[in-house]
């Protein structure tokens, strides 16, 4: 079945992709997809394609990759479409007035988070980061600031002890390209009724900075768990070795008392690195030295001198 409202899609990463899918088969009329221009990426610097580029070829979609899409020739080429609806996700820039007042049906987003929580570029990491229990998906209409719209549809998921960025990232995009789907029908009919999102419960997930990636020993133990889960596989949390880099893959908190100072090895054999950490200790059980591919721990200690004693996070 071919709907007849003309939607353009905006989006970037893999996390996009699903909705764009969800679009294209269900037989919604996509009449162009707006994505961030190919960027290098890897060591040789290669020029890539964002994920959304590349899925919108396989449907022969027209694409446009507007550095800024606030520009007036971006503007005018976009509007060319004459989209009755856009559709964002993850996008990476916000829309101007101009654009948003364009389409009769609005412009809606899909975003990662149970809006007003984690309004930002980075909910997933930060709800991980944060020992959040659970998260979603919003649906929202789009206006001229972060993720601050009026919400259409929304749902919850548990988050599982052994998720981590990669895992919530996938069954958020599923979630979010179901969720569009169910809430497209009768939006388009003019039977939702917008809910404006509550102010005074407003937070915010930035995009993750090199900071944000430094453990800090003196926190407690749990707290470095969700920081190494939130942060894998991209970036990695890291401590210092020997002054240089030490990137935690894997690591659990564990209820225990010691007298160390925060950052000191207590125990470094095949079953884990045992560190205290402010409150209780962290078992490191994957981890990457500098110039090395990520290891088991067991792998890590075979080769290497890591002593008792020792302390991580001084260099």
């Amino acid at each position: 079945m071919e709907h007849q409202t003309r939607i353009v899609f905006m989006g970037t990463p893999d996390f996009a992709v699903p909705s764009l899918r969800a679009l294209v088969t269900k037989g919604y009329r996509v009449v162009g997809v707006v994505t961030q221009p190919d960027r290098p990426r890897g060591r040789k610097r290669i020029l890539t394609p964002p994920p959304v580029k590349v899925a919108a070829k396989e449907w022969d979609l027209p694409v446009f990759q507007p550095e800024r899409v606030r520009s007036p020739e971006a503007l005018d080429e976009l509007l060319a479409w004459e989209p009755d609806l856009i559709v964002t996700a993850a996008y990476g820039q916000i829309l101007p007035r101009k654009l948003l007042e364009t389409p009769r049906h609005g412009c809606i987003n899909v975003h990662a988070s149970l809006l007003p929580r984690y309004r930002g570029g980075a909910p997933i990491h930060h709800a991980l980061i944060q020992g959040e229990k659970e998260t979603g998906v919003t649906i929202m209409y789009m206006v001229e600031a972060l993720d601050a719209g009026d919400m259409l549809a929304q749902e919850s998921i548990p988050i599982e002890a052994d998720d981590d960025v990669a895992s919530l990232h996938d069954k958020l995009s599923r979630i979010g390209a179901d969720l569009l789907l169910q809430t497209l029908p009768p939006l388009l009919r003019g039977e939702i009724t917008p809910v404006p999102q509550d102010p005074d419960a407003v937070t915010f997930a930035p995009n993750i900075r090199r900071q944000d990636e430094r453990i800090d020993w003196n926190l407690p133990a749990p707290r470095l768990a969700d920081q190494v889960r939130g942060l894998r596989p991209w970036p990695v949390a890291f401590t210092t070795w020997e002054g240089k880099p030490l990137k935690i893959w894997r690591a659990r908190a564990e209820e225990r008392n010691h007298r160390e100072q925060p950052g000191t090895v207590l125990c470094a054999d095949a079953s884990g690195v045992i560190v205290a950490a402010g409150e209780g200790v962290l078992v490191i059980t994957e981890l990457q030295p500098a110039g090395k591919k990520p290891m088991s721990v067991e792998s890590f200690v075979r080769g290497r001198n890591l002593d008792i004693g020792q302390r991580l996070g001084d260099g």
